[in-house]
C-alpha cells in the first residue's frame, strides 16, 4: 500500500469511527472551531451558515454526517463564529471529504468548494467522486495448527487433517470481501473479524491475524488483500467443572454434554450445552465456557458455572377468565421431590365454571432433551347446562428442542356427565402422539412465521349405557404471522379436528369438540357451539374454525399498545358434512407483555346479532 493510501485510510478511519469528538482537527492536535458542538447543547441554536453538499446519495450521507462543516453549523444563543474560525472549517473540508470517500474506495474524486455571500453566507462542496478501486485478488494464507501439510500426514492425524481441510474451505468461501467487490475500510475490517470469530468459534479461540495488508493501486483502480491467519493450537474439550450445585446431583448437568473429553472445541458445542441446562428449568443462571488458562493442543477443562433455583416454589392467584369467569389458583412446584431426581407440579384451579386439580411428576431430561412424565388430573366443567366431571391419568416421554415438541403417552380418562336426574358414565384409553413446530420471530410475541401442531391418537371407548368400541382422533392447528407494508401486521389460524368412531358408541366429552370463545369463534360464548340432543348441548366429532387478523401499532409513544380487527368463522358438529359454520367479527387492543400479547376483543356474534367482551393472552403453539 502506498503511504497516501495508508495515511488517507487511517486517517478517514479515525474521522468516522471518533465521529463523536469534536473535530477531525481537534483529532489531530488543533484546537475545536468553536468551543463545543451544536449537539452538545439542549439551548435555543441559531444558524452560522448554510451548507449544501452536492454527492451521490450515500457519499452525500457520509459527508453531511461527518464534516466538521457540517456539525458546527448551529451555534448557541450568544455564541458567534468568527471569520477567521469560517475559513479554517472552509479549508479543511476538502481534505476531510478526500479522507472520508477513501474510506469507501474513492481515491481520485474532484471536490470544489464554493462561498456564496448573503444574509446568512452559503458553503457549497460539490464531489465528482470519480472510478473507485475494485477488488482485484485475495490471498489467504494460514499457519498453526490449519497450515497445511507439506506432505502426506500420518494415518493417525488423517481425521484431523480432514477437519483442518475443510474449515480452511469454509474460511476461503465465507470471506466477506470476494473479487469484484468494491473495497472499502469498514467492509475490510468487518470480513477480518468476521474471519476471526468464525475461526475462534471452530477450534481454535487462540487464532490471530499475523499479516492483514490492502495493496491500492490508485492508477489502475485495483486492490490486492493479504491475509495470514495465524490459528494456534486446536483445542480440545477436557473434564467438565461444575461450580454451583446445592441439591441436584452432577449428573443432571453431566447428561447434557453431548461431547466427551478430547472433542475438538467448538462453540456451537458449549451453547448447546448451555441452553439445553437452561431449558431444565432447575437453574436460574447458566454459563458454559472453556477454561483457555489451561490453553494447549491436548485439552482445556469447561467451566459450567450455575445458579439453582430455588428448590421450591408457591404461587397463588386471583383472576377473571372471560369464558370461565372468576377464578382461584394455588401452585406449587418441586425441583426434588422426595430427594428424587426429578420435578412435580401441583395445581389448584378453582373457578366459577371450572375447576381442576393435577399432579405432574416429570423426571430431568436426558442428553436428547427427552423427559419421563406421569400425570393425575381431576377436572369438573359447569360451563354448560351438563356438568362434566372428568379424572384423567397420563404416561408418556416428552422431547422438547428450541422450536420443536414431540410428545407422546398412553392416556386414560373415566367421566361422568350429569344433567338434571340424568347420569352417564364413559371412558376411554387411547395412545397419543403430538407433535408441535414453530419457526417463527418470537415465541411469546410472533410477528413473522408459522406454527403447527398436530395431535393423533388411537383407542377405545367404553360407556354405561351404549356400545363400547375402538376410536381414533385427529386435530391439527396452523398459525401464520406476517408483517405488512405500512406497520400492518398479520395473523391467520386454522383449526380442524375429527374423531373417527361408528355411531353409537359414546365418548367422554373431553375427547370431543366444541366451538366459540376467546380462542375459537369470538362473538359467542365458550364452547357454546356444536351440536344438541334433545335440547342438551353436546360434544361433537368434527370441528373446524378459522380466524383473520389485522393490527398496527395505536401510537409511536406506546409502541407495544396494539389495535386489531379480526374476523372468526367456525362450528362444531357429528361431522363436517352437518358444519354450519357462524361469522364472528369485532376490534380490540393488543398489549404486547413479557407474558405475551394481552388481548381485549369486543366481538359480534353474527348469528346472534349481540355483542360479546373477550379477554385472553395469546401466545404461539
Amino acid at each position: 500500500m502506498t503511504p497516501r493510501a495508508l495515511g488517507a485510510l487511517l486517517l478517514g478511519a479515525s474521522c468516522v469511527l471518533l465521529s463523536g469528538c469534536a473535530s477531525l482537527s481537534a483529532l489531530l492536535g488543533g484546537a475545536s472551531p468553536v468551543p463545543r458542538s451544536a449537539a452538545a447543547s439542549d439551548a435555543p441554536q441559531k444558524l452560522a451558515y448554510e451548507l449544501e453538499v452536492r454527492a451521490p446519495g450515500e457519499l452525500r450521507a457520509l459527508l453531511l454526517q461527518h464534516l466538521d462543516l457540517a456539525r458546527f453549523r448551529l451555534l448557541d444563543e450568544g455564541q458567534a463564529l468568527s471569520a477567521s474560525e469560517l475559513a479554517r472549517l472552509a479549508t479543511a473540508a476538502p481534505a476531510q471529504a478526500r479522507s472520508l470517500l477513501e474510506t469507501e474506495g474513492y481515491f481520485e474524486p474532484l471536490i470544489e468548494l464554493r462561498r456564496e455571500s448573503g444574509p446568512v453566507e452559503r458553503l457549497i462542496v460539490s464531489v465528482d467522486p470519480g472510478p473507485r478501486v475494485i477488488i482485484n485478488a485475495v490471498q489467504i494464507d494460514f499457519s498453526g495448527a490449519l497450515q497445511p501439510p507439506e506432505g502426506d500426514a500420518p494415518p493417525a492425524d488423517a481425521a484431523e487433517r480432514q477437519r483442518a481441510e475443510r474449515l480452511r474451505a469454509e474460511l476461503q468461501r465465507s470471506w466477506g470481501l470476494p473479487e469484484g467487490r468494491p473495497f472499502r475500510q469498514s467492509d475490510w475490517s468487518s470480513a477480518k473479524t468476521a474471519l476471526l470469530t468464525r475461526s475462534r468459534a471452530s477450534g481454535y479461540p487462540l487464532a490471530r491475524l499475523a499479516l492483514s495488508d490492502a495493496e491500492l493501486d490508485t492508477e489502475s483502480r485495483r486492490a490486492v488483500l493479504r491475509l495470514s491467519l495465524d490459528s494456534g493450537p486446536l483445542f480440545r474439550l477436557g473434564e467438565i467443572r461444575i461450580e454451583g450445585l446445592q441439591h441436584q446431583p452432577p449428573s443432571t448437568v453431566l447428561r447434557l454434554a453431548d461431547f466427551r473429553p478430547g472433542t475438538p472445541y467448538s462453540e456451537k458445542l458449549l451453547l448447546d450445552f448451555q441452553e439445553r441446562l437452561q431449558a431444565t428449568l432447575l437453574f436460574d443462571r447458566v454459563s458454559v465456557e472453556l477454561d483457555s488458562a489451561e490453553s494447549g493442543s491436548a485439552s482445556a477443562p469447561v467451566l459450567v458455572r450455575l445458579r439453582e433455583a430455588p428448590r421450591q416454589q408457591a404461587t397463588t392467584g386471583l383472576g377473571f377468565n372471560a369464558n370461565t369467569g372468576q377464578r382461584v389458583t394455588l401452585e406449587h412446584l418441586h425441583r426434588k421431590p422426595f430427594g428424587l431426581d426429578m420435578r412435580s407440579r401441583s395445581k389448584i384451579d378453582f373457578g366459577r365454571d371450572l375447576r381442576s386439580a393435577e399432579l405432574e411428576l416429570t423426571s430431568h431430561p436426558q442428553t436428547d432433551m427427552q423427559r419421563n412424565l406421569g400425570s393425575l388430573a381431576f377436572e369438573e366443567d359447569r360451563s354448560s347446562s351438563t356438568i362434566n366431571t372428568s379424572l384423567i391419568g397420563r404416561l408418556g416421554r416428552l422431547r422438547e428442542h428450541a422450536q420443536d415438541e414431540r410428545l407422546i403417552y398412553l392416556e386414560l380418562i373415566r367421566s361422568r356427565e350429569r344433567n338434571g336426574a340424568l347420569s352417564t358414565d364413559t371412558g376411554a384409553l387411547s395412545i397419543n402422539s403430538q407433535w408441535t413446530r414453530r419457526r417463527v420471530d418470537d415465541k411469546l410475541l410472533p410477528t413473522d412465521g408459522h406454527t403447527a401442531w398436530l395431535q393423533l391418537g388411537l383407542g377405545r371407548a367404553d360407556n354405561s349405557g351404549g356400545i363400547n368400541g375402538a376410536f381414533g382422533r385427529a386435530q391439527i392447528k396452523l398459525g401464520w404471522y406476517r408483517p405488512l407494508p405500512k406497520g400492518w401486521h398479520s395473523e391467520l389460524h386454522l383449526d380442524a379436528a375429527q374423531v373417527l368412531v361408528k355411531g353409537g358408541i359414546a365418548m367422554p366429552d373431553r375427547l370431543l369438540f366444541r366451538a366459540g370463545g376467546d380462542n375459537s369463534v369470538r362473538g359467542y360464548a365458550y364452547r357454546s357451539l356444536g351440536p344438541t340432543v334433545g335440547g342438551r348441548e353436546v360434544g361433537g366429532r368434527a370441528l373446524l374454525t378459522g380466524s383473520a387478523e389485522l393490527a398496527h401499532p395505536i401510537s409511536k409513544s406506546y409502541p407495544g399498545l396494539w389495535g386489531a380487527v379480526f374476523v372468526d368463522a367456525g362450528d362444531a358438529a357429528e361431522n363436517f358434512g352437518a358444519l354450519k359454520p357462524v361469522l364472528g367479527y369485532g376490534a380490540g387492543l393488543r398489549v404486547r407483555s413479557p407474558v405475551g400479547s394481552l388481548r381485549l376483543d369486543l366481538a359480534r356474534g353474527h348469528e346472534l346479532g349481540r355483542w360479546r367482551l373477550h379477554f385472553s393472552v395469546g401466545i404461539a403453539l
